[in-house]
């Protein structure tokens, strides 16, 4: 298992090496009070000025299932498969994400990486804006890639389903939820879905209690510090995150991950999928 961030000094010691493929995948989404669309990328900011020799994959539109109704859940194989090969990464290669949202999309390549059977990924912590901070090197020129082919591995412990959830809300499998939208959002103030509120159960850890001031991941003792006062203290518990769309709840996961519980995935479906089913409890 390769350890989920880099810092700026690893990255510029290894930008010349031809088995690290840098990918760029800048964005941002508007709060849930504001009227959609939410979801958009940075790819213009990219044609102006990107760390050297990184490619930029949009997290809108190609990591995701075009068929999917909620615009975020992971893009079936084949589709993500043919945005990896086109980048260059193959089985030897080691992936360093980066974006300007406080590792939000960057956590979310290395999660469906992972997915896909590729654990040679990692997030850059702090990301651009830390990158430009310390006056790093960036260009405008963007780089020849040779294409690879990606053969992808679904592993099934990095994704948790609407009905494994369900089991766990029914008591009939063991797991903690943690859903890492704001507190509005879980206090049912605001939502994405067509219901407000959150699953049964669940505890409220919103993503922008993981970050330092500083935009990078708070260290592992403070995020199990974080965890602790929510009562979650063994780092043997089933741990499930979920958002409104699995992209935080991908950063959760990595931020779980870095403080040492391993026993944590990723529910892909998230509250757009639970809030708009009428069928399923809320609380």
């Amino acid at each position: 298992m390769h350890a989920p961030l880099v810092t700026t000094t690893w990255l510029v010691e290894h930008l010349a090496d031809p088995k690290v493929r840098v990918v760029d995948i800048r964005g941002h989404v508007l709060p849930a009070t504001e009227p959609p669309p939410h979801y958009f990328n940075h790819y213009a900011d990219y044609l102006v000025s990107h760390i050297p020799g990184a490619v930029f994959i949009d997290w809108v539109h190609e990591i995701t299932d075009p068929s999917d109704p909620r615009h975020a859940k992971v893009a079936p194989p084949e589709r993500f498969a043919e945005v990896m090969s086109r980048c260059g990464v193959d089985d030897q290669t080691f992936v360093v994400a980066y974006d300007d949202a406080q590792g939000m999309f960057a956590a979310r390549l290395w999660w469906a990486l992972n997915y896909y059977g590729h654990p040679k990924v990692a997030v850059l912590d702090g990301g651009w804006q830390k990158w430009i901070a310390e006056g790093l090197p960036v260009t405008e020129v963007l780089p020849a890639v040779r294409p690879t082919t990606f053969f992808p591995h679904p592993n099934l412990d990095w994704i948790r389903t609407q009905a494994e959830v369900l089991a766990v809300v029914r008591g009939e499998m063991p797991a903690t939820l943690l859903d890492v939208r704001s507190a509005q959002e879980f206090a049912g103030l605001a939502s994405r879905a067509r219901r407000a509120g959150h699953i049964p159960g669940a505890l409220n850890l919103p993503r922008t209690d993981l970050i330092a001031a500083d935009g990078t991941l708070l260290p592992a003792e403070a995020l199990r510090a974080r965890l602790a006062a929510l009562g979650v203290n063994d780092p043997s518990t089933p741990l499930i995150t979920y958002c409104n769309a699995g992209v935080s709840a991908s950063f959760a996961l990595l931020a779980l991950r870095v403080a040492g519980f391993a026993c944590s995935a990723v529910y892909d479906g998230s509250w757009k999928e639970w809030g708009n089913d009428m069928s399923l409890p809320i609380a």
